[in-house]
């Protein structure tokens, strides 16, 4: 959805919470705090559509209560055309041009998305399977020179404060990203383990002698980036094409990403990802707002 049918479909207030109850109490109003279906409806003040006061709890909610926008003094309708600028931006979005568009603060951009983010967040795949290529990256730091293969965390340019993010994808399906705390091979079997069923077909990493530890877990094959990088279906560049898509957002909207907002930034890029294949991302995200 663009922002042209966002602005003429949810116009206000009333028009923005209407299309959200239909879609969490589709089979009922209930509250969020007790789950009880003994609520009513209040009187719609100017300030306050879309309240209902529960009887069992005698809490007063809306269809936001308990979700990441819970309490927000923003306009919806100003939320949803955050909305459909981040799920249409394939390489994001900086809080700095949102701000400009929208006619935000950066501050208020910010929240926004950093909300946002969370909603994509929770929403992430379950356990993969199939054909599984895993693979780490390291995001941050200067951006490498010229056309060097190094991916090391230093790219070839020395010490650098590149932060390592491991992922598993499945071939057509779905992608699993996070930091990596600990890359030796507890860590990425602990991850694998996570996030690969163990019913997987198969599991395709590169040479790094850390995956040698899925071995008692399940198949697995590797590709010597130094001799190829394709054996048939032998290969990782599906993983590969992700990683693409998440250092493009990095060096084009974002340049720097704290440590401690990096899961956020990896969670929108994963999400995105997983939605690529939806008719509409923003009525997907919408879903996701009460999963």
């Amino acid at each position: 959805m663009n922002l042209h049918e966002v602005f003429t479909r949810f116009p206000d207030q009333k028009a923005c919470i209407d299309h959200l109850e239909a879609i969490r109490f589709a089979n009922g109003a209930y509250c969020p705090l007790c789950g009880s279906m003994e609520n009513v409806r209040r009187s719609n003040l100017k300030s306050r559509v879309g309240r209902w006061n529960c009887h069992d709890c005698k809490s007063s909610f809306n269809v936001l209560s308990g979700t990441p926008l819970s309490g927000t003094h923003i306009p919806l309708p100003r939320w949803f055309a955050v909305m459909a600028l981040m799920v249409n931006a394939k390489k994001s979005l900086s809080s700095h041009q949102l701000a400009r568009d929208l006619g935000l603060t950066q501050p208020t951009a910010l929240y926004m998305q950093e909300r946002l983010r969370a909603v994509m967040a929770s929403d992430q795949a379950g356990m993969l399977a199939g054909i599984i290529e895993a693979d780490e990256t390291y995001v941050g730091g200067r951006p490498r020179k010229q056309n060097k293969r190094d991916d090391s965390p230093t790219g070839g340019q020395g010490k650098s404060d590149k932060t390592p993010v491991i992922g598993a994808v499945e071939r057509d399906g779905k992608v699993v990203a996070k930091i990596a705390d600990d890359m030796t091979g507890k860590g990425v079997l602990n991850f694998i383990q996570t996030a690969v069923s163990p019913a997987a077909q198969i599991l395709v990493t590169d040479e790094n002698k850390a995956y040698r530890a899925v071995r008692g877990m399940m198949a697995h094959s590797v590709i010597n980036h130094r001799y190829e990088y394709v054996n048939g279906p032998v290969h990782t560049n599906t993983i590969e094409g992700f990683w693409s898509l998440l250092k493009r957002a990095w060096y084009g909207s974002h340049h720097k990403y704290t440590v401690g907002r990096m899961p956020l930034f990896i969670a929108e890029a994963a999400w995105k990802y997983n939605h690529r294949k939806d008719g509409c991302a923003w009525d997907s995200f919408t879903r996701a707002l009460f999963a």
